[in-house]
């Protein structure tokens, strides 16, 4: 019985890819689609859950199929990102009329993600006060117990989060490591060697034209190659964006959730908040905040449903430069460093709200300046090297919690509704790296404005892709 019901919901499942496949062969925009493939996959597994009860074999059996898809297509996502980030960063410091050039985009991108980080911070104040949440009026049980436990096990990695070391971690010393993800800070150590790799290439024609212009020519080749890659896997977003947020509606407690329903309503306004800054940074640069999210919802969705910035980031890539007309240059390094650094929620909201609550039962109050001050401080720069997957955020609140010297342990209470947290936290973290890059564009005179003001349907399927190397000043 068992075996046919999973055959049952793996036929329904597969129904909705063909419906969703007929769809997008019909010409439907890919941010439409993507809508449609979140809201049928919720249906799905909401639907799994009233017909066989949460935790039913039949749910765990379907889930782990559905995952297969879901999970193949975050897989695909992340076997892009290295040859993605390594190759447009390679082109564009290649294409270099001035090397200045490369200190206003990371000066730019850097700033507004520290800056927009350390107000997160306060927004997450801000909200446990409103609120009223206190760590000592929520209940342990055996899950939040065990989970205290491995925060208090991951203490003395957490410890070694200082800012010298960070700044070494930053510097590759393995690339091959680094292009397979061997550590947190890869996606850095690929960025800085592309550079390093750009600069050499740019001595090298200085010193012989012939076979700079040869190099040149075999990176735009290769360029284009993955950039064709990159494009072949969003085609295939929907499909992944079903199958995950099935799998998470289908999985999810939502007794949990209900119970813990103070800080989850909290944390949601809260990121609501930062979206809001978000919103008013775009329109102080001159952008409209209602076309920018609605080019970039796609890669919002898939951010939430995967729960990982560097999985998203050749999403954000490919969005920020044929959808907003981002400068390719800010694009790649806005999503590159926003995947390990200044993440809003993770690094921001999320460590300042544990710290709030638990303040109190530590005898400190949360509310005096000089702990205000301490907690924006230290979440600000503890963002720096945060790791762009799920499960990033708790290393951020070790780091906070550690240097303001609050108990680590209690932050596992909140185990059960974690997952959901997660999801919006992910979300508004790559929010924030398109926004440091939209935004610095703009600043530096590097946009296309005929791009982002373009419809969506029609920047999709007819805007010429756009070379990532061109750092020429565009329309602003």
């Amino acid at each position: 019985m068992t075996t046919f019901a999973v055959l049952a919901n793996l036929a329904v499942f597969g129904a909705v890819i063909f419906w969703l496949a007929r769809r997008q062969l019909r010409g439907v925009p890919l941010s439409t689609n993507v809508l449609v493939a979140l809201l049928a996959g919720a249906a799905l597994g909401v639907a799994a859950q009233a017909l066989y009860g949460f935790g039913s074999p039949v749910i765990r059996d379907t889930a782990t199929w559905v995952g297969v898809v879901g999970g193949g297509y975050v897989r695909l996502l992340q076997m892009v990102i290295a040859p993605l980030v390594l190759v447009s960063i390679l082109a564009a410091v290649t294409k270099l009329s001035d090397t200045r050039a490369l200190g206003k985009i990371s000066g730019g991108v850097l700033g507004l993600l520290m800056v927009t980080t350390a107000v997160s911070a306060l927004i997450g104040v801000g909200m446990t006060t409103a609120f009223g949440l206190r760590a000592d009026g929520l209940v342990q049980g055996a899950r939040e117990l065990e989970r205290g436990k491995v925060f208090e096990s991951r203490l003395p990695e957490a410890a070694q989060q200082t800012i010298p070391s960070l700044l070494t971690q930053m510097v590759p010393q393995n690339i091959f490591a680094d292009l397979a993800n061997g550590r947190s800070m890869s996606v850095i150590g690929v960025v800085v060697f592309a550079t390093l790799l750009g600069l050499a290439v740019l001595s090298l024609r200085r010193e012989n034209a012939a076979l700079g212009e040869r190099l040149l020519a075999g990176i735009d080749a290769l360029q284009q190659l993955v950039l064709r890659l990159v494009r072949i896997v969003i085609r295939l977003t929907p499909y992944g964006v079903l199958a995950l947020m099935a799998r998470i509606a289908a999985t999810s407690n939502f007794n949990d959730i209900f119970n813990l329903g103070g800080f989850v309503v909290a944390s949601y306004l809260g990121m609501g908040i930062i979206l809001a800054m978000h919103a008013t940074l775009l329109t102080l640069a001159g952008l409209s905040p209602l076309r920018f999210y609605q080019k970039v919802w796609p890669v919002l969705t898939f951010a939430f449903t995967s729960r990982s910035s560097a999985a998203a980031i050749p999403l954000s890539v490919e969005t920020q430069v044929s959808r907003l007309g981002t400068s390719p240059a800010v694009a790649n390094f806005a999503a590159s460093f926003g995947a390990t650094i200044g993440q809003n929620a993770c690094a921001g909201l999320y460590p300042a709200m544990l710290a709030v609550m638990i303040a109190p039962g530590a005898g400190i109050d949360p509310l005096s300046p000089g702990f205000i001050g301490s907690l924006v401080m230290v979440s600000a720069i503890g963002s720096v090297g945060i790791a762009g997957v799920g499960g990033g955020a708790t290393i951020a609140a070790l780091v906070v919690l550690s240097a303001l010297n609050l108990p680590v342990a209690l932050a596992g209470l909140l185990i059960s509704v974690e997952p959901l947290i997660d999801m919006g936290r992910t979300a508004v973290n790559v929010s924030g790296s398109m926004t440091a890059g939209a935004v610095t564009s703009k600043w530096i005179g590097q946009t296309d404005l005929a791009v982002f003001g373009a419809a969506d349907a029609a920047s999709a399927a007819t805007t010429a892709p756009a070379d990532p190397a061109d750092l020429s000043p565009r329309r602003a």
